[in-house]
């Protein structure tokens, strides 16, 4: 399912999306977090991106354990950069979908209005930090990647 699109290897194609919105998802949910004025505005783009994200990036992870096995002999440099590459992926899939998760949770915790000032503080901090995590992941699993696929 997640081999070709096209007649084309599926995880360059896929990668795109993952890599884009994830930090769209981080950027727009750390504001949202921080800065309530923002809120109404961007209360839309966080709930889709926030469920967008974790598919994205779960198609991401499934395509490339698909173009790994046609890789699966690749030794010496190549196949040390393709498991470095790989060694990324469940953490970042990982950190989408907290992340997801908890961007949900603040935008309902935020909207109700029924939950104690410090319910919405303590969801504010945790995406902020799963915002960070979840770009770093992005950030190493793309740069080990393009180092996998151009060299250094």
């Amino acid at each position: 399912m997640f081999d070709e699109i096209l007649g084309l290897p599926a995880h360059p194609l896929i990668i795109h999306a993952a890599v884009v919105l994830t930090p769209l998802l981080a950027v727009l949910a750390a504001v949202y977090a921080l800065a309530a004025r923002t809120r109404t505005a961007l209360t839309w783009a966080v709930t889709v991106l926030a469920v967008i994200v974790p598919v994205a990036v779960f198609a991401a992870r499934e395509s490339g354990e698909e173009l790994e096995r046609d890789f699966s002999s690749a030794g010496g440099e190549l196949g040390r950069r393709i498991a470095e590459h790989e060694s990324f992926a469940t953490p970042l899939l990982l950190a989408a979908l907290a992340l997801g998760a908890v961007s949900l949770g603040l935008v309902y915790v935020s909207r109700a209005g029924r939950f104690p000032r410090p319910a919405g503080t303590a969801l504010s901090a945790l995406t902020v930090v799963l915002a960070a995590v979840a770009c770093y992941y992005v950030l190493r699993a793309g740069h080990s990647g393009a180092t996998a696929v151009w060299g250094d």
